[in-house]
């Protein structure tokens, strides 16, 4: 018993000192299922390496190069601009804030008196280390950002080229003899849940998209479609991502002189139709799951993890509700065999033939 436990709790210390390694092959396993159907659709209608797995991969990271070029080539010279001119603006908040001269810029623009820019002075002293951590902070989600971006796609080649093997190692791994037929069940309905989660995001990305292409087209903003896709991928982060886009979008109006009020009133209203209709009824649809056990999940994955709890919540539901749903009624653990109706004959036509034998 003693061993037992000093394992199992070296094995939880290790898994939280490693949590960070654990997230990006989570989100690699992610990525996978997302560009896996793209993959499989290759793999079927290749004209020169037809039923190949390999080559299929080769050929849609090939194609996710040339259209990350081509987008960049097009987009990034005028998004670089204009976030650059963003930055330089942040960064001269930052440092005002840190230093206190804020109070005198703000008190010279709107008239302020002595009075009113000290106090605003004594206001940003007091919250100074405040604002030199969120800096700080900022600073290394921006460096962890970065570093998921460049590793994520990397690892995620080999769960799309030896995924199924991965995936069968692991069953042997875990496996027995009597659960072995359960543990299969498992898995496979939680690949098909977590392909339909998949779709639900890719489906949430396209309505942003196009909430923010049409607005932004609507209120004749600089670079709208540009802004829209940005917008649309980063409907794949929570939180963070959406801040990105609204960040992003009132800068470039604010910059170019635009109707930059009127878009962050849409912005904020869409926000709210997002999170509190359109996302959870399609989660709910997808992984039939109810609209209001989406919410639920998503604010306790807030409040426990932050923004990673928040991408991560529903996919612990789906996982949570699968293992729960096949071993509660839909699978025997201990002897594998689905307790379905379509067993009802055969358990029937079994006792007949024993009655039979009893007799005679």
């Amino acid at each position: 018993m003693l061993f037992t436990i000093t394992f199992f709790a070296v094995v939880c210390a290790t898994l939280y000192a490693a949590r960070f390694i654990l997230l990006i092959f989570v989100f690699a396993i992610l990525f996978a299922y997302l560009i896996d159907p793209i993959v499989e659709f290759l793999q079927r209608h290749s004209l020169f390496f037809k039923d190949l797995r390999r080559p299929a991969v080769v050929e849609v990271y090939l194609m996710l190069l040339l259209l990350t070029a081509l987008a960049g080539h097009a987009i990034a010279p005028r998004l670089i601009s204009i976030n650059s001119k963003l930055f330089e603006v942040l960064s001269g908040v930052f440092e005002d804030l840190s230093t206190g001269d804020i109070a005198t810029t703000v008190g010279q623009k709107y008239g302020w008196s002595e009075a009113q820019e000290r106090a605003l002075k004594v206001f940003v002293a007091r919250h100074r280390e405040d604002v030199e951590h969120f800096a700080h902070g900022v600073e290394e989600l921006t460096s962890n950002a970065l570093l998921v971006l460049v590793v994520v796609p990397i690892l995620a080649i080999f769960f799309l080229r030896d995924g199924e093997h991965i995936a069968n190692a692991f069953i042997l791994l875990i496996a027995t003899e009597d659960n072995h037929r359960a543990i299969r069940a498992i898995a496979d309905e939680l690949n098909v849940m977590l392909k339909r989660y998949i779709r639900a995001k890719v489906t949430l990305g396209s309505c942003s998209f196009t909430f923010y292409s049409a607005a932004m087209l609507s209120l004749r903003f600089p670079h709208a479609i540009a802004l829209g896709v940005l917008g649309g991928a980063l409907e794949f982060i929570p939180v963070a991502g959406w801040m990105t886009s609204a960040a992003a979008i009132i800068g470039a109006g604010i910059l170019t002189h635009a109707h930059w009020i009127w878009m962050a009133v849409l912005l904020g209203v869409w926000r709210i139709a997002m999170d509190y209709f359109i996302s959870p009824h399609v989660m709910g649809h997808n992984l039939e799951i109810h609209p209001l056990m989406v919410i639920f999940g998503m604010m306790v994955g807030g409040e426990i993890g932050g923004i990673v709890g928040i991408y991560l919540s529903i996919p612990l539901m789906v996982v949570i509700s699968v293992i729960w749903r096949r071993l509660s009624h839909g699978t025997d653990t201990k002897t594998g065999i689905e307790s379905d109706t379509e067993l009802q004959p055969c358990i029937s036509l079994g006792r007949a033939e024993l009655l039979s034998s009893h007799h005679q």
